[in-house]
């Protein structure tokens, strides 16, 4: 297959690419490799892909909220399907910066919905989050459930994806597949996210933040996993056929949890980290930040049912993997 892969430069997007072209298929991959955390490592990244998927995989440099730029980049390049995992990324960064979110997440995924649309794409997977169960008291956190309450604005954007996305497939019947990700980590990570950010001072000596005194949890999944999940979804397109899909939609959009289906205590997982690290960790405990959330938990039933999507990686194997990943990367070993 001919496979059009957003946010190629990205922790999930390059190791998707680099599954994609493994098993065969050929992925055109954009990126408009901003700055919201070095570059360096988004092209890091790119040449890992580059070199193992070798004429398989092609990089174009764009940004998708550019519609202009994204149809001029692409005007030569076939693809008969689409994974969407551009964004924005960051709960806490959407309170820094909320433009940002509207212009990549808003205006970014509606370009991509006309890219499907005016392509007549078979199957079009996107991004969603786990955010957007805000503070849902109910667990696990089912793709049934009620999500009107986002608690940040990086939520609300994901929210609304998910209503474009499924006007886009009322409308014009489109096939979509919405993928709602449980805290993804592993090799090759986001420099923001909590296991590069503990792992790093934890190495240098330094104190690590710990939010709402250590009372949280989080369904951590492995990159491995979730790769093998997006795959699985990418597969197998939803029916039009009137019938109601996981998230409730009657057109051809369906909407499933991708997580580990196990939380794990923050606290616990420190433990992991300080394990894999050598040493302990100095610890500075401060009470929740703004946006963020003391849980989640993914009921992952209906992408078990539809998909055989089984998580295989513990927290006791996938952060020292991200640990050994951490020191080599850095030269530490």
């Amino acid at each position: 297959m001919d496979i059009l892969v957003t946010g190629a430069a990205g922790f999930i997007g390059a190791a998707l690419a680099e599954a994609l072209c493994a098993r065969g298929d050929r992925v055109t991959g954009i990126d408009n490799l901003n700055d919201y955390y070095p570059v360096s490592l988004k092209r890091d990244r790119l040449a890992r892909v580059a070199k193992s998927a070798g004429d398989a995989f092609r990089f174009i440099e764009c940004d998708f909220a550019d519609h202009a730029a994204l149809e001029r980049a692409l005007e030569s390049h076939s693809f008969t399907r689409i994974v969407h995992l551009g964004a924005q990324a960051g709960v806490r960064y959407s309170l820094e910066n909320p433009r940002a979110y509207a212009q990549s997440n808003l205006n970014g995924h509606l370009n991509v919905l006309e890219l499907g649309r005016q392509r007549g794409v078979e199957h079009l997977v996107y991004a969603s989050s786990s955010s957007v169960y805000g503070g849902n008291d109910s667990v696990p956190f089912s793709v049934d459930d009620r999500v009107d309450h986002p608690y940040s604005l990086y939520a609300a954007t994901k929210k609304a994806d998910e209503l474009m996305s499924e006007s886009y497939a009322h409308l014009y019947r489109l096939p979509q597949t919405g993928l709602r990700f449980f805290t993804v980590y592993g090799p090759w990570g986001r420099p923001d996210m909590m296991p590069w950010i503990f792992t790093s001072k934890i190495l240098k000596g330094e104190p690590i933040p710990v939010f709402n005194h250590g009372r949280m949890q989080r369904d951590f999944t492995f990159i491995d996993d979730i790769v093998r999940g997006v795959i699985a979804c990418l597969d197998a397109a939803p029916t039009d056929d009137g019938k109601a899909k996981p998230g409730g939609s009657v057109a051809p959009h369906a909407i499933y949890n991708i997580g580990n289906n196990r939380p794990e205590e923050l606290m616990r997982v420190i433990g992991i980290i300080e394990g894999a690290c050598g040493r302990k960790a100095e610890i500075e405990m401060h009470p929740m930040q703004k946006g963020d959330v003391p849980r989640t938990f993914a009921d992952i039933e209906a992408i078990a049912h539809d998909h055989g999507f089984a998580p295989e990686t513990s927290a006791d194997e996938g952060f020292p993997r991200f640990v050994h990943w951490f020191k080599a990367y850095h030269g530490l070993d």
